[in-house]
């Protein structure tokens, strides 16, 4: 009968330690407790600063949507902030009244750090706007710069613990029996010379040893000022020119490209004729169809018959096949450089990859981009060809294994199998590869299947 009374099986776990009376009283009074002490918490929850994207280490306020006294409610946009590739509405997650702003628009914060504080009551606005007082760095702290702490004296143990010389003098020695540590040396950091040992063993020095004539006493006892190390900082800027900082796009672009110097590339270069894509391309055009959704398009179909082109390395030990092809395409903005991603390009029709392209490329420029829309790449595709270059060189972005550079396309005289001259428009296709995971055989074998996509588009239609 007492086994049926008992409540349940968590019960006896909970007080398998205690007498079958006390269960009950324990249970009664742990949560009151623990509601007593929750109801006089200061509900004061911070805003983060968030990561907009992989590569995203601080983020610069643009704007504050709402202002210091606005109640907000869960999913409400509060601030815009500006990531290393676009600009983001940020959401707060919890109902409340924005108490203070800890970062001001214009100011930059890391990931993670709190740029404004929410409350839940009126009551704890002053409590909230007092954190965020003492958060923020005093006026006079941030314009007195640090002195910095004098250089280390240079110690004696810097210079050699042993008897350090030439070949030529231990030879010397050897020949004269001295005991080569008991000489005092005259040579850079004690080193002894040939002319010490000389003097040591009482013998005139030889002309072929005599060491270059001693500088004369004065300067001896008082040193000439040490000469000044060349600068290692940057030279001043030429009169009338002006120093701009880094944008924050440009800073992340700048980090990336740093970044791809650690990875061995190569580089193959492939003419394509293209006579029957500019016909294909007049056909399209009015309908919507874009040049670059035709090179994306053909780049996709290539892929899919060489899946290590897409494949990428990111830690220097595996490579990764990437199940979707997602062609990047690099897009100049302004104040920067973006690549917005096509994603599953090869499985897309051409008209809608165009239609999807041109949504892309207005988001980009409005910095609109969710961070889906331009991290996702497997391949990346940079045509320079509607400038009129005719050839170029791309650098490898961090995480992908190709990326593929276009030229313009240009008409060329070529000599046919037969011996005749013909003129045909051709362009020159460059691409950067990791050739830690793509060899010369793998991009070669590619160029030629892409090749033949270009020289007979009707696939890229259907």
């Amino acid at each position: 009968m007492k086994m049926a009374s008992l409540p349940n099986s968590q019960t006896l776990s909970f007080s398998s330690s205690l007498s079958t009376l006390l269960p009950c009283r324990r249970l009664t009074a742990f949560p009151r407790r623990r509601l007593s002490s929750f109801s006089v918490e200061a509900k004061i929850r911070e805003i983060f600063m968030p990561a907009l994207s992989s590569t995203m280490t601080e983020g610069k306020i643009v704007s504050w949507i709402k202002s210091e006294g606005d109640t907000l409610s869960k999913g409400d946009s509060v601030v815009v902030v500006e990531s290393d590739k676009a600009d983001m509405d940020v959401e707060t997650f919890y109902d409340g009244i924005l108490a203070a702003i800890v970062v001001a628009d214009g100011e930059t914060a890391p990931v993670g750090a709190p740029i404004g504080l929410l409350v839940d009551s009126p009551e704890e606005v002053a409590e909230a706007k007092a954190k965020a007082a003492k958060s923020a760095p005093s006026p006079a702290a941030a314009s007195t710069p640090a002195t910095p702490p004098p250089p280390p004296a240079k110690s004696v143990s810097d210079a050699p613990t042993k008897t350090v010389a030439t070949p030529q003098a231990k030879k010397l020695a050897k020949q004269h029996k001295v005991d080569i540590a008991t000489i005092a040396g005259t040579g850079p950091f004690g080193r002894v010379t040939p002319a010490d040992v000389e003097a040591a063993a009482g013998i005139a020095p030889s002309k072929s040893n005599v060491a270059p004539p001693a500088s004369p006493a004065p300067v001896a006892t008082t040193p000439a000022p040490p000469k000044a190390a060349p600068a290692t900082s940057s030279p001043s800027p030429i009169p009338g020119s002006s120093v701009v900082a880094f944008t924050t796009m440009q800073s992340a672009v700048a980090k990336n490209m740093v970044e791809s110097l650690s990875v061995p590339t190569f580089r193959v270069g492939y003419p394509v004729t293209t006579d029957a894509l500019d016909a294909l391309y007049e056909k399209v055009k009015p309908k919507g169809v874009t040049m670059t959704a035709i090179l994306a398009k053909a780049a996709a179909m290539a892929l899919v018959q060489h899946p290590v082109v897409n494949a990428s390395c990111k830690d220097g030990k595996n490579f990764v096949y990437n199940s979707n092809i997602n062609v990047a395409v690099a897009v100049a903005i302004n104040g920067g450089l973006i690549t917005p991603v096509l994603q599953d390009a090869d499985k897309l029709d051409l008209y809608l990859l165009s239609q999807k392209w041109k949504e892309l490329v207005n988001k980009a420029r409005s910095k609109q981009l969710q961070p889906h829309e331009y991290n996702s790449g497997t391949f990346t595709l940079s045509n320079l060809g509607m400038f009129g270059v005719d050839r170029f060189d791309a650098i490898l972005p961090p995480g992908q294994g190709a990326i593929m550079a276009v030229g313009a396309s240009k008409p060329t005289v070529l000599a046919g199998a037969d011996g005749f001259f013909s003129v045909k428009n051709k362009m020159l296709v460059n691409v950067t590869a990791d050739h830690r995971i793509i060899y010369g055989a793998d991009l070669a074998a590619f160029l030629q299947t892409f090749s033949k996509i270009i020289e007979n588009p009707e696939s890229l239609t259907l």
